[in-house]
């Protein structure tokens, strides 16, 4: 196996659906995002394990993704987060997944080639109540739902939508949570005044699910802290300081790790550089290490010195510019760090790892969501049950 591989820990993906169960009241359904290959840790096993683990439903943002999954043999309902096109309507119908609409065009298009094939499919109404991407006006959405029950060829199994800022505490964003939850509420209350079932109503995210419990509706949609990172405001130390709504203590257990070996040590004397742009310069006679891993694998060039890693339990820096398929790592003067020592990129401290998915973001000002997503798919994935 290549050098550069990345750990995927089972056992804490079922940790942290149970710390989610934890917060729900009993009968609230769990829809798990895989999207994204699952956040880059693999859709396939993923969506077998929360299976497993009694979700009720997955959720995928491309049509391509749902099909993967039936193909792998999922079969509990899968929701299409993103508008879908006319050319996917087939796949959508032959794959039994639930689309997401939010206009009159896009239901009588889908009705038309649903009816034409002797089918009748579930799909959920978006209503954008703030979020400001996709989803009907809360003024459209009972009209969009009596044209869905009046239709042949769907039908209206769910009826959503997405927070902005839920993962903000500042003041001004709890508000404004607090009114896209009361939004959502009038508008499935409308529906329902005309006589029309909309079925799952469904709008917390990650945060929400701790944070705003009175969000939780019909079902949940938990994306981030399924892979084991706090969302925003919402950390480990405010859930459990005694300041928030969470019903039990919450442990979450990040499930990867990236990890690579030192291929190569160079002895490097004051005054040479290292990599494009001879940005860095030894100060001291010195040595540097190389990993073959690079931002061909996900870690992006951007990331540059603020990145360390964890050799033998101590952490390194990188010095100059990570290449495509490379990097270099500083050791010091009088290094004990030897050739094919493992190298820990991040991840779980359970596992050894002196910095997370999330440490690098902040340096990075990016989210842990980009920094999971991004490691490349030629990072091998194994899958530990662990």
């Amino acid at each position: 196996m290549r050098a550069t591989f990345a750990n995927i820990y089972m056992g804490n993906l079922r940790n942290n659906i149970e710390q989610v169960r934890n917060q729900l009241n009993p009968g609230v359904k769990l829809c798990i995002p895989v999207k994204a290959d699952a956040y880059g840790h693999g859709a396939v096993p993923v969506a077998h394990m929360a299976v497993e683990c009694g979700a009720d439903y997955l959720a995928v943002a491309a049509v391509s993704e749902g099909v993967e999954l039936r193909k792998a043999g999922i079969t509990i309902p899968i929701l299409v987060l993103s508008l879908p096109q006319p050319s996917e309507f087939i796949e959508i119908i032959e794959n039994h997944l639930a689309p997401s609409l939010c206009d009159s065009e896009l239901i009588r298009m889908l009705n038309v080639t649903a009816t034409a094939m002797g089918r009748k499919i579930p799909v959920h109404l978006k209503v954008d109540t703030g979020m400001g991407r996709i989803g009907c006006s809360p003024d459209e959405a009972a009209d969009l739902a009596q044209l869905i029950a009046n239709s042949q060829g769907v039908s209206l199994d769910g009826v959503f939508t997405h927070f902005a800022v839920s993962d903000s505490l500042l003041p001004a964003d709890v508000a404004y949570t607090k009114k896209q939850i009361e939004t959502f509420t009038q508008v499935v209350d409308t529906i329902r005044q005309l006589g029309i079932e909309p079925g799952l109503c469904h709008a917390a995210n990650s945060s929400a699910v701790f944070e705003y419990p009175e969000s939780h509706f019909d079902m949940v949609r938990p994306g981030l802290v399924i892979y084991g990172y706090y969302p925003g405001d919402i950390t480990e130390s405010y859930l459990n300081g005694g300041s928030s709504k969470v019903k039990a203590p919450v442990h979450l257990k990040p499930l990867m790790d990236v990890r690579s070996s030192i291929v190569a040590i160079k002895q490097v004397k004051k005054g040479e550089s290292i990599s494009y742009g001879r940005q860095w310069v030894a100060q001291e006679d010195c040595q540097v290490g190389v990993i073959p891993a690079g931002y061909g694998d996900g870690l992006l060039r951007r990331y540059g010195e603020n990145l360390e890693v964890t050799i033998n339990g101590k952490p390194y820096p990188v010095c100059g510019r990570i290449c495509m398929d490379q990097c270099m790592i500083y050791l010091g003067v009088d290094s004990k760090v030897s050739r094919w020592d493992e190298v820990i990129i991040f991840g779980p401290a359970e596992h050894g790892a002196l910095q997370s998915a999330q440490d690098i973001a902040s340096k990075a000002g990016t989210i842990s969501y980009e920094i999971t997503c991004g490691i490349a798919q030629r990072v091998p994935r194994v899958y530990k049950d662990e």
